[in-house]
């Protein structure tokens, strides 16, 4: 029997962690035709929140995408204006669309994230034809700590933030923090010699690389710092991942201005070139923190179909959803979960990583653009008082 390949697969989304109810249905259309296709559409495509997904001739998932109104964002595809552009050549090589409506915009969106990380479909980038991957900036990797990208949550690290966007200008960036906090960019395999490590026979050491020499590293592969200059360092490191410490920017700045003032212009145009990417950087990061520190709450979505709900966010992550209780016996049976959610959100952890880390800068991003919805938030504790208002008025 042949088996589907990640993106190749029958109709369908697949199992929706944010939705507590039963699973909604999936409406498909098919045709060899972009006339076909929008025919179809017109009939049968509703004007409500939703994701839907673009398939190809081969049956692969080629683009994810959501709106707050299903119809009218996918009758755009056909539009003439569109046809030269991104949206135009996607519905050129799609010969199936499908449909998932979903009770609000907020809850298309995560629907929309999740899928995107589930299928990565080839459309779903910034800049065609160039392709960019959501990566994670890292710092971890011991003995001796440092930054690095990865497209995935690693196992083991001191601190992450993202994902970012970019490939090129993320590695421009890593570069750069490795250098400013005097953290190793080496292999590995390279072994460590701290210096207050003994050892039986006298060896002279010798770096890996000239950055010790340039003085962008404290050399802990040739015994030039101990463990506790070097942890001073990345403590240092983990407080910009945590969008309290502008020290590389601050630093890159110094060196353009007296790049440019000594007339060495190639090294300020580089040093320039460094300071963007990192300012891109901390932007994300400064939002990222203010998120984790501002958004503890419930959030209580009404639904256009009456499916309201309550999403538990700690830490600025979405860690938890359930169904918004109608009446009193409904209250009174989702009491533990209020109960469990309470406990979370009093816990002292200062990070969420919780089931679905990503939705940290979704969720940053939704109530940045959208600053009314923290009317419809609140406390565990207040749910007994406030759930109606705050559940089910649109």
């Amino acid at each position: 029997m042949d088996t589907l390949s990640p993106n190749q697969q029958e109709f369908g989304f697949g199992v929706d962690p944010f939705n507590p109810r039963a699973a909604r249905l999936v409406e498909v259309i098919g045709g060899t035709s972009k006339d076909e296709l929008k025919n179809q559409l017109v009939q049968s495509c509703p004007r409500v929140p939703g994701v839907y997904g673009m398939l190809d001739r081969s049956g692969d998932l080629i683009y994810v995408g959501k709106s707050k109104s299903l119809r009218s964002r996918l009758m755009s595809y056909f539009s003439v204006s569109n046809e030269d552009e991104k949206a135009g050549r996607i519905i050129e090589n799609a010969r199936v669309i499908q449909w998932e409506t979903q009770p609000s915009e907020f809850a298309a969106l995560l629907r929309e994230q999740q899928l995107i990380r589930k299928f990565t479909p080839r459309w779903n980038v910034q800049g065609v034809p160039k392709r960019q991957r959501p990566v994670y900036l890292c710092l971890g990797r011991g003995p001796a700590a440092h930054f690095f990208l990865s497209p995935k949550i690693p196992a083991d690290y001191i601190s992450l933030q993202g994902p970012f966007f970019g490939a090129k200008r993320m590695n421009v960036a890593v570069d750069a923090l490795n250098k400013v906090f005097g953290l190793r960019d080496c292999s590995a395999q390279q072994t460590f010699q701290f210096a207050e490590q003994l050892s039986l026979f006298e060896i002279d050491l010798r770096p890996g690389c000239l950055r010790l020499e340039l003085g962008t590293c404290l050399g802990p592969c040739a015994a030039a710092c101990t463990r506790g200059q070097y942890k001073r360092h990345v403590n240092a490191a983990e407080s910009f991942l945590d969008g309290f410490n502008d020290e590389p920017l601050t630093s890159l700045q110094d060196q353009m201005e007296s790049a440019s003032a000594n007339q060495q212009y190639e090294l300020a145009g580089r040093a320039y070139q460094t300071l963007k990417s990192l300012q891109y950087v901390y932007r994300k990061l400064t939002m990222l923190a203010n998120a984790r520190r501002q958004y503890s709450f419930v959030y209580a979505v009404p639904g256009y179909d009456g499916c309201h709900l309550w999403y538990l966010i700690h830490c600025g992550e979405v860690v938890a959803v359930a169904s918004t209780p109608i009446g009193r016996d409904a209250f009174q049976a989702m009491k533990p979960t209020i109960t469990g959610w309470k406990a979370t959100l009093e816990s002292t952890a200062d990070r969420g990583h919780g089931p679905f880390p990503y939705t940290l800068g979704t969720v940053a991003s939704w109530f940045r653009k959208n600053r009314s919805e923290l009317d419809r938030t609140f406390a565990p504790s207040q749910a007994g008082h406030k759930y109606h208002q705050k559940s089910m008025t649109a």
